[in-house]
């Protein structure tokens, strides 16, 4: 089971807080560093004092960590144009000496968009669709040639599809609840399924969708890597475990229902849980980003036991 560290910076942080996220997830051996893709708080929170942006913030990253991996969960289609995104990610590959992975979804809050002035089309999915063709089609195109995309939302003339990361395959995740257009649509293209916040019976069932949905489109249904998207609040007593939740707005009960959260031996019987319909890696939504004793204490009590 591989741990990776997941931020929600558009709660509240700095680039500086996420670097030094970033850089103790690094020392602590997590398999990767990942950020969501917004530009507007939700909930109560201020989110002061502002949004950073998930490419710019990955750009840093990717020069000033060695060895973690970098992505998105998930980068919003809506904000970027596809050949933009390529070259972006590319680059940021590049940056990072080949560490990125592409979440890639369809976008879908529609107040920070008002907030910020980016459109918000109603047909998100058809769109999203038509990026993951060009993002992969881009890299995918051999240097020298060219690469034309004529779709209904994009349309691409004799690209030259360049920059090429450095990657010879940027891992795309694509994730979701969706029950039939999700899973074809990762079937095609994705190298990982994630499904965000979801219960063991959930995961269970759309797991099994999507390895239909793979074998059905001519894959095998081991060739994508099947992951969770947890929040994660772990405490060596059940007093820490309590100031750990109220630190983050949380109720202790709810969030050992819908969450990791406990003792570490309480979440390492979680993680196995989740392990038996599939999983292979977990996202632990960390919420305090102030809180790098949490890190410390998920690394060394829980990561040892999942083997």
């Amino acid at each position: 089971m591989d741990l990776r560290v997941f931020t929600e910076p558009q709660q509240g942080a700095t680039y500086e807080t996420l670097l030094r996220v970033a850089k103790a997830a690094e020392d602590l051996h997590y398999g990767a560093f990942f950020r969501s893709d917004h530009y507007l708080h939700m909930g109560s929170v201020s989110g002061l004092p502002g949004p950073t942006d998930a490419w710019i913030t990955l750009a840093g990253l990717a020069r000033e960590t060695s060895r973690i991996r970098l992505g998105t969960l998930m980068t919003a289609g809506t904000f970027r144009l596809p050949g933009v995104l390529a070259i972006q990610v590319a680059q940021v590959d590049q940056m990072s000496g080949g560490r990125v992975e592409l979440g890639l979804g369809s976008g879908w809050y529609e107040a920070e968009h008002e907030a910020y002035g980016i459109p918000f089309p109603k047909e998100k999915f058809g769109r999203l669709e038509e990026q993951l063709a060009v993002v992969t089609g881009l890299w995918g195109t051999p240097v020298g040639e060219r690469f034309t995309f004529d779709g209904k939302y994009y349309r691409l003339k004799d690209s030259p599809a360049l920059p090429k990361p450095a990657q010879s395959k940027v891992p795309v995740l694509i994730g979701g609840h969706g029950a039939k257009r999700t899973p074809a649509l990762a079937a095609r293209f994705a190298d990982e399924f994630n499904i965000p916040f979801a219960s063991v019976a959930d995961t269970e069932q759309q797991f099994a969708r999507v390895r239909t949905a793979a074998e059905q489109a001519g894959r095998k249904a081991d060739a994508l890597v099947y992951s969770n998207a947890l929040v994660a609040c772990v405490g060596k007593d059940d007093a820490e475990v309590k100031r750990r939740a109220d630190a983050i707005g949380r109720d202790v009960d709810e969030l050992k229902a819908n969450g990791l959260a406990g003792s570490p031996a309480e979440v390492v019987e979680r993680i196995a849980q989740y392990e038996s319909v599939g999983s292979q890696r977990m996202y632990l939504q960390m919420l305090d980003l102030d809180d790098l004793d949490h890190l410390e204490l998920i690394a060394s009590e829980v990561m040892p036991q999942l083997g």
